[in-house]
């Protein structure tokens, strides 16, 4: 039998969100779409980590807002969500807190009194306060008994300096030092109409536009503050941390290169996928299926606010842990040197534009791709430029783009594994 063949769009269209700019500041994007009886709003807060002033009270404040309200407590929020079937959910990262409310478009009202408790009432009760901290101070302990977690902790202070807001980490200790009047100033100063846009999308009406712009409305002003400034990056290229007794090695390389603004971005993506962004790519190839090195590698560029990196992770058993750094390094070599023969990047290609499909298969899709525009500053007509680049990307345009960024000497190198492979580990890196 013949297998069908392989259509790749040339081009997507994706329609831009309907900006509606409230009285207070805030922006609202509405994402009309009839065919499902749903609908999902995000209220996007700039209230990441890099802006709190005590360790931990970003992500406090973020999963705590449920915890009890002026008029609820937290198990009547709970129940009133889960009676309607609707679901409420937290994203934090170190720029922005993305708080979500999903309902069925019959149960739209009652849910948005919920969000609206939850987002302009929140009372961050001291006993919820004190058991939230308590548990995630056993789960952060827990985290870092393992080789991955600790690898992804050092690989940030590595990149950026260990004083640096996209590279800092705190003791487990520190959520001992949280307080409600903490996290209360913290939600004043940044639970704003100044810090806030909205997007909703689905089954979006003009009675669904008036409430949500009600609450969005109900924000206050964000107060007086100083520019926000990052600290100087301090790089170090090579870190081992042990991990004594540990079978298995964390291994992170990358480096520096810049946010998803930059021209080449789209481009070092197609590089990422091929070296480890599936399942078949290079990385994968040489460490699992040829030498059994490991059960998977990733490769890929990740995007912040004010900067971006190119990374490779994975974990390798102890005892290979050279071989498999020499086995990475020379598959970043060889892509390097050498253009990738067309049938690979045609692969590759198909495989990046098919999961742009799946994601923007569905308007909650859309929605996500659509913050992710809002928040560098463009917007959905992005999409269909990002795939032109994809398609027009050639093997010669790889390897000069490997051969610019993905110089051994610009590598951060961490290891976490047990103590006795640290000796002659960067030997002949430098």
């Amino acid at each position: 039998m013949n297998r069908p063949p392989i259509i790749t769009p040339a081009s997507v269209e994706v329609a831009n969100a309907r900006l509606s700019t409230l009285s207070n500041g805030v922006r609202l994007y509405t994402l009309a779409s009839q065919d499902f009886e749903v609908l999902r709003v995000t209220f996007v807060f700039n209230a990441g980590s890099t802006v709190q002033d005590a360790p931990f009270t970003a992500s406090a404040v973020a999963n705590l807002l449920a915890e009890g309200t002026a008029r609820m407590t937290a198990l009547e929020i709970a129940e009133k969500l889960d009676y309607h079937g609707s679901w409420f959910d937290v994203n934090i990262d170190r720029d922005n807190a993305y708080i979500s409310f999903c309902t069925l478009s019959k149960f739209f009202d009652q849910t948005m009194e919920v969000a609206s408790e939850i987002l302009l009432h929140p009372l961050f009760p001291q006993k919820e306060m004190e058991v939230y901290c308590q548990k995630r101070k056993q789960r952060l302990a827990i985290e870092r008994t393992k080789v991955d977690s600790l690898a992804r902790e050092e690989f940030a202070g590595a990149l950026f300096g260990k004083s640096h807001p996209y590279g800092v980490s705190y003791p487990e200790a520190a959520y001992d030092d949280i307080t409600r009047s903490s996290l209360e100033a913290f939600y004043r100063a940044h639970y704003t109409a100044g810090d806030c846009f909205v997007v909703c999308s689905g089954q979006v009406g003009e009675h669904e536009t008036e409430v949500i712009s009600r609450i969005a409305s109900a924000l206050p002003p964000a107060p007086e503050r100083e520019p926000l400034t990052f600290p100087r990056v301090e790089t170090r290229h090579r870190v081992f941390t042990p991990h004594t007794g540990a079978v298995q090695s964390a291994i992170r390389i990358g480096r520096l290169l810049f946010p998803r603004q930059h021209p080449d971005f789209t481009g070092m993506q197609v590089v990422a996928t091929a070296l480890g962004g599936y399942f078949g790519s290079r990385l994968m190839r040489n460490l699992r299926e040829e030498n059994g090195y490991t059960y998977g590698v990733m490769a890929a560029m990740v995007n912040f606010q004010q900067s971006g990196y190119f990374a490779i992770a994975t974990q390798v058993g102890s005892d290979v842990t050279h071989e498999a750094l020499d086995a990475i390094y020379a598959e970043i070599e060889l892509l390097r040197r050498e253009p990738l023969p067309e049938e690979e990047l045609d692969l590759v290609k198909n495989m990046m534009i098919g999961e742009m499909m799946r994601i923007l298969d569905g308007p909650f899709g859309i929605a996500d791709v659509s913050i992710e525009n809002i928040l560098c500053g463009t917007d959905n007509r992005s999409i269909d430029r990002q795939i032109s680049e994809i398609r027009s990307m050639t093997p010669e345009d790889i390897r000069r783009l490997a051969s610019k960024y993905l110089d051994p000497e610009e590598f951060v190198t961490v290891v976490v594994g047990d103590d006795s492979i640290g000796e002659g580990l960067f030997d002949n890196r430098d």
